[in-house]
């Protein structure tokens, strides 16, 4: 039997291992591919659409958030106005993705609202999750969906960003969302049943997958190209994007869409299709990150009640507790946190940039929209993104 680390053999049973990984799981990012929500180019899937939605209920009435990233709008685009054949012109495929979106979105709403959920549209690019700040209002406005019980349904914003039609896939985006969110898990719904040793359509002696550990070099070797022309992605895009969600510590389960309540048998702990294991736990990740931080771009200094707050209670770093601050940094940078002594006590990731921070320092939280004219967060650093030294 694997014991699912980077030591250990590539594929195993799953067991009570993943039972306990998906079963424990609050916070989900689910992917679907553009041939299962189209139908392989048919149109937009009602029926399977609905299946979904409806298990995303019914995880959400667990008390599981969870997001949805779509793939389709491009082949549904194609569908309605009569095109065959994906397109290679540029001004065509933003064409079919701005026909497109306009179905899908309705679709996703329609089915979400008949099960008494909310839902709501979010257009990114991989554009916006490099920028720092772009990157950190993604975020915020993710995190608040969610925290009212909003479905977030994420596609690309392929209407007007060329290099994400050309190059880009929605597998990569569900690990990024999967990142931007710090989800648990990511489940990548295809139209496989998982990952095999060779293609199995042409070697009668592959091997089924059922898990291993994300970011081996096995297994980028054993995932073939694009199976479909109706989708930009193959399994090796499903591959590399489990491999991104493990740097945040999520797990990944790649497994066929149209299996029976795949994702409600995956929350209880199933074994369905292929788990591709993170080797960190999501909170030792995240922290780990912050710890290797070698460079900082400042810190604050932060007076002896805070310093217990922050060391002995578990607490967020309020502006109050702020004497003074150093260097020149943004909002989303990793800074130090030092007491009045000059000893490090924490680092984290700051909701502030610096002269916001020095403006709202020694001053309490509900001063802060007075002196900013806004309020991101009440906290400078928040304790879920700060590690202790």
């Amino acid at each position: 039997m694997s014991n699912g680390n980077l030591t250990g053999p590539l594929t195993g049973t799953l067991g009570d291992e993943l039972n306990g990984v998906l079963k424990d799981a609050r916070r989900i990012v689910v992917k679907v591919g553009s041939s299962l929500v189209t139908n392989e180019g048919r149109g937009v899937d009602a029926e399977a659409i609905g299946n979904w939605c409806r298990q995303l209920a019914e995880l959400a009435r667990e008390g599981r958030e969870v997001v949805m990233v779509s793939s389709g709008a491009i082949a549904e685009g194609m569908k309605r106005l009569g095109w065959a054949s994906r397109p290679k012109e540029l001004h065509e495929l933003q064409a079919a993705a701005a026909v497109g979106q306009m179905g899908l979105a309705q679709m996703y709403e329609t089915k979400l609202r008949e099960q008494g959920l909310t839902s709501a549209q979010v257009l990114l690019t991989h554009a916006d999750l490099a920028d720092r700040e772009r990157y950190l209002n993604a975020r915020s406005t993710l995190l608040a969906l969610l925290q009212h019980r909003v479905v977030p349904v994420i596609n690309e914003n392929d209407t007007v960003v060329n290099d994400e039609i050309k190059f880009g896939d929605n597998d990569t985006l569900g690990a990024l969302v999967a990142n931007l969110v710090e989800a648990d898990a990511l489940v990548i719904l295809t139209d496989q049943k998982g990952l095999y040793s060779a293609d199995p359509r042409r070697d009668p002696n592959a091997r089924f997958i059922d898990r291993a550990t994300a970011g081996k070099p096995e297994l980028e070797e054993m995932a073939g190209g694009a199976g479909s022309s109706i989708g930009r992605g193959g399994m090796i895009t499903k591959i590399l994007a489990a491999k991104r969600a493990a740097s945040s510590g999520a797990n990944t389960v790649i497994a066929w869409g149209r299996e029976p309540d795949v994702l409600l048998r995956l929350a209880a702990g199933e074994a369905i299709g292929t788990a591709l294991m993170a080797s960190t736990a999501k909170l030792a990740a995240r922290k780990q990150w912050m710890v290797d931080h070698l460079q900082l771009r400042g810190k604050v200094i932060v007076d002896a009640g805070a310093a217990v707050k922050l060391r002995e209670e578990g607490k967020s770093l309020l502006p109050i507790g702020v004497q003074e601050v150093s260097g020149e940094f943004h909002r989303g940078d990793v800074i130090a946190i030092v007491d009045l002594s000059g000893k490090e006590l924490a680092r984290g990731l700051t909701n502030y940039g610096s002269a916001e921070a020095r403006l709202i320092a020694r001053k309490p939280s509900f001063d802060i929209e007075r002196v900013l004219g806004y309020a991101a967060e009440p906290e400078l650093i928040h304790r879920d993104n700060l590690v202790l030294r």
